[in-house]
């Protein structure tokens, strides 16, 4: 905990270092709404002010900063997805915890990783998405065994159609070709 917190502060602290453009529209949303907008480094979007701004804490809400966040990660820039989603007034909404997980994970922080996501499975163990990036994040550190359980728990909530089964199943496929 006492580590978690320190990387979050220290996140906060360089944010104006590592904050380069931000994406003004949200993950999953429908492509005709979503748009881009392309911040100075240091600067995100505002939707309040419609306009880029220095980030602070309690200056965007819980959703813009988890739709930033969101395209950072995505777009692989974890340092920064990092640094906004500890912004975050809601320390414990799985959606911030789940892409804190994914961002360290890809940073090569996979123990931290592996913090957040099962912080973000205490509050809400149904949140497949979670247990597939778990699952993931269990064949980097070469634990099959605990992908699997993510797989099969993946299975009990929403069957083998869904998207994170299907997504694990073949991570753990490759992981077994390899």
């Amino acid at each position: 905990m006492r580590r978690r917190l320190l990387v979050q502060v220290m996140a906060v602290a360089a944010l104006p270092l590592f904050v380069a453009p931000a994406f003004a529209a949200g993950s999953g949303g429908s492509s005709d709404t979503q748009t881009t907008t392309q911040c100075k480094k240091g600067e995100v979007w505002d939707k309040k002010k419609k306009k880029c701004a220095v980030p602070k804490y309690g200056m965007l809400d819980d959703d813009n900063i988890y739709d930033a966040g969101h395209d950072l990660a995505m777009a692989g820039r974890y340092d920064e997805a990092i640094a906004v989603l500890s912004l975050a007034a809601n320390k414990q909404d799985p959606r911030i915890l789940n892409y804190l997980g994914y961002s360290h994970r890809h940073s090569g922080r996979v123990t931290v990783g592996l913090g957040y996501y099962e912080e973000a499975l205490r509050i809400d163990p149904n949140y497949t998405l979670v247990r597939e990036y778990l699952g993931e994040a269990h064949l980097q550190i070469g634990d099959l065994a605990g992908a699997q359980q993510q797989l099969m728990e993946i299975e009990k909530r929403t069957g083998k159609g869904s998207r994170e089964y299907g997504m694990l199943s073949e991570q753990i496929d490759h992981f077994l070709r390899s």
